[in-house]
């Protein structure tokens, strides 16, 4: 927190002190940054900013997926990163390293370890370096700010080094290690440097991309030059472009350096205009700070208010909310693929997580972005031909399951978002994934039998069959999805009165039931979501055993018994299926008494909540989610499994808020309530105050009554439309495990059928 930052300065502990809601204050930047959670911790000035400015570390073994390791080498400080993905690290460009002294051979190792553990908070971060040098950075959107302390001594010199090849390796030997394909370097004078580089592959497999870049140091270097492989010191040149690895390095008679970076995807005059436009000559850490803190306080941390005054609680809430919003990347106006008067947004990663609870609170958050998010969605489709399931660097990839794309347009038009959205260019696009087969662009070789770069690979199956055949990959959890997706389309098509596409897709988002093996049997369970040949046949299997649960195998990330219960459209025929409402409520017993579910993976998410489409039974998901809510804190070590762009913390949110996000539909499924009072903006001056009484959550975590808007209430569950406008959710909480919901069950809209025709 700031009180911890040491600064040198009175200016930034006056900010935080003197704000009447500073709830940065309360941010750990490194929550979830180790034990597998890959957040990123460095300085993020503003939500969706493109400028992600922090550390690269190596060890030499394991895959610093955000740049960030809490142990190893530092090796450069650079301008883009990702958060919490895996996969394989994305970026790591657009780096200086200092080095104390004069740097002869800028091409060797000049990594160093950290003398003590980093810093940081909203809009700062430090590093101290083994070698006495110190390393302090701050960022606007497009820009980012250096600080440097060097040794003292007699005869001081004082090194930076730009090496444009510089980015984020992996050490998985999987194929998706990314590449520095060339670049150019300017030295304009003794302070002033510009350039590009030029990279490829990771994660999603993308061909060339080029970022443009622009630096200013405070004061002339005494002597600068720039390098290459094989260049020989006779006849140096101010400017260089090649494929091997280049850059300049700035040598200065100073202890004390600053400099000033721009990036632009653009043009190198780009650059430099971001940089000019956005820090000042004379700014600082303190100032760039504290800008970045009012941003993320206005936009993000104001919207969400409650009654604790528990650090810990603060710490967790505004911590997780924080983690939430560092990508996807607001790219307008920073666009090299076509030219448009829409918004742009990048680094996707990936709706496949994100769907499932994080991008329906992000429409409660931040509405505007939302829109804008879900415009450049479609937007995306009108240039490259499909929406993204995931993108970086300006490439659709990849794509894990379904077109989860659909999902995320199909929960946007049921809960009323409008504003410029071209809603038939949005069921345009949605059409395209449900039935245009993606061209096998790029062989994936963890999954070569059809495109993971975008749309819905097992098209053809799914067409032909009504199902996906072991043919192809991931072919159950495909299914699982394509379902899924489908029913997106159809909530679609009934809002814009198409009906006979409407039919059409509701009866496709049935078909994960041809997957359904009434013969499969488990821990005293039948029925199960297994794989199906081409002539009809289902393959046996175990349905705890995914195998390797991983790209080529029939499941993904998880088994049959998680599976199976993820048709959330389709509840009332699951339950059927499973053979009532008592088995139900076992089955979903054993996925916890069992050990089978896991809280880091996101197919999971929902199974905690179904209780609440069984009468009575509604404190049953309450008793889940405060046993997952127990796997979090604000820690390093705080999240139960890899942030996936923020996908984790949102479901924690969710357990604070008392509500839970059906996908796709209006639904939200009631759970308990952390605080005796919330109170979230949700825009236009529309507020939802949440209250509890009855006792402190940890005795009395058990719903005995609701109201809704002043209400007496029986169901488990309240629509988008009862709370849009704001309003109030008044609970008494207790000990005893009340059997209050009695009224109507949560919908099931597929187990219906379509009643507008």
């Amino acid at each position: 927190m700031f009180t911890k930052l040491v600064l040198g300065t009175s200016t930034v502990l006056a900010l935080a002190a003197g704000a009447a809601a500073d709830h940065s204050q309360y941010v750990n930047v490194f929550m979830g940054t180790e034990k597998g959670g890959n957040r990123f911790p460095g300085v993020v000035a503003a939500p969706f900013a493109m400028v992600k400015l922090g550390p690269d570390v190596q060890n030499g073994t394991n895959d610093a997926y955000s740049g960030y390791l809490a142990e190893g080498r530092v090796w450069g400080f650079s301008m883009m990163h990702e958060s919490g993905t895996g996969g394989a690290p994305k970026y790591g460009v657009v780096s200086q390293m200092p080095v104390p002294g004069d740097v002869p051979n800028p091409l060797i190792d000049l990594s160093q370890p950290r003398a003590v553990k980093d810093q940081g908070g909203v809009g700062w971060y430090e590093t101290s370096l083994a070698n006495n040098v110190s390393v302090r950075l701050a960022a606007t959107e497009h820009a980012g700010y250096y600080a440097y302390t060097f040794p003292g001594g007699s005869n001081v010199s004082s090194s930076v080094v730009v090496d444009v090849s510089h980015v984020l390796p992996s050490f998985r030997g999987l194929g998706w290690e990314q590449h520095y394909s060339g670049g150019t370097f300017e030295l304009v004078d003794e302070s002033h440097y510009q350039g590009s580089g030029t990279y490829n592959n990771g994660w999603n497999l993308s061909p060339d991309w080029t970022i443009y870049f622009c630096g200013r140091f405070d004061k002339e270097a005494s002597h600068a030059r720039i390098f290459a492989e094989n260049m020989t010191a006779i006849d140096i040149p101010s400017y260089i472009a090649g494929t091997t690895r280049l850059g300049g390095v700035f040598t200065f008679k100073s202890t004390d350096v600053t400099s000033r970076v721009g990036i632009s995807f653009i043009s190198t005059s780009k650059a430099c205009q971001n940089m000019d436009n956005e820090i000042s000559q004379d700014a600082t850490i303190e100032s760039l700070a504290g800008a970045a803190q009012a941003k993320w306080n206005r936009d993000i941390f104001d919207k969400i208010q409650v009654s604790s005054g528990d650090t810990e609680d603060l710490r967790l809430l505004y911590s997780s909310l924080y983690g939430m919003f560092l990508i996807p990347s607001n790219r307008t106006g920073e666009n090299p693929a076509w030219s448009s008067d829409e918004p742009y947004y990048d680094d996707v990663f990936t709706l496949w997580d994100t769907h499932r609870c994080h991008t329906s609170l992000f429409q409660v958050i931040q509405p505007t972005a939302y829109e804008e998010f879900v415009r450049s969605l479609i937007d995306i489709w009108r240039h490259d031909g499909f929406m993204p399931d995931a993108r970086s660097s300006n490439f659709n990839g990849r794509v894990q399951g379904g077109s989860n794309a659909d999902n995320v347009l199909a929960d946007a038009f049921v809960k009323g978002v409008r504003g410029d959205v071209n809603w038939e260019d949005g069921f345009e696009a949605m059409k395209t994934d449900a039935e245009v087969v993606p061209p096998l662009e790029i062989v994936d070789p963890k999954a070569p039998d059809a495109s993971t770069k975008e749309g819905r690979g097992a098209l053809p199956d799914w067409l032909q069959y009504g199902y996906i055949t072991p043919r192809f990959t991931r072919a159950v959890s495909r299914a699982v999805e394509y379902s899924s997706n489908d029913f997106g389309l159809y909530q679609v098509a009934a809002g814009l009165e198409k009906w006979a596409e409407a039919e059409t897709y509701l009866n496709r988002s049935r078909n994960w039931r041809n997957h359904w093996n009434d013969n499969a049997t488990s821990e005293s369970h039948s029925g199960f979501i297994v794989p199906r040949q081409a002539n009809g046949s289902f393959v046996r299997q175990d349905p705890k055993d995914c195998g390797g649960c991983y790209w080529g195998d029939a499941y993904y990330e998880d088994n049959a018994w998680i599976y199976s219960m993820n048709a959330i459209h389709d509840v009332a025929e699951l339950k059927r299926r499973i053979g009532g409402d008592e088995r139900f409520v076992d089955r979903l017993d054993k996925l916890f008494s069992l050990g089978i579910f896991n809280a880091g993976n996101e197919p999971g998410f929902t199974s905690p909540y179904l209780y609440n489409f069984v009468e009575g039974q509604q404190w049953r998901s309450v008793e889940r989610g405060r046993a997952i809510s127990a796997l979090y804190h604000a820690g390093e070590s705080g999240l139960p499994g890899n942030s996936d762009a923020g996908a984790m913390e949102s479901l924690l949110m969710w357990h604070m808020i008392g509500l839970w996000p059906v996908t796709g539909q209006t639904t939200f499924l009631i759970l308990a309530p952390w605080f005796e009072q919330m109170t979230i903006v949700l825009g236009d001056e529309k507020h939802l105050v949440i209250s509890t009484t009855g006792g402190y959550r940890e005795n009395a975590r058990y719903v005995q009554s609701l109201e809704v808007n002043g209400k007496p209430w029986d169901k488990a569950w309240v629509t988008w439309e009862d709370i849009a406008s704001g309003g109030t959710l008044d609970f008494v909480l207790g000990e005893d495990k009340a059997e209050w919901s009695t009224g109507d069950l949560p919908p099931s809209p597929a187990s219906v059928g379509l009643t507008n025709l």
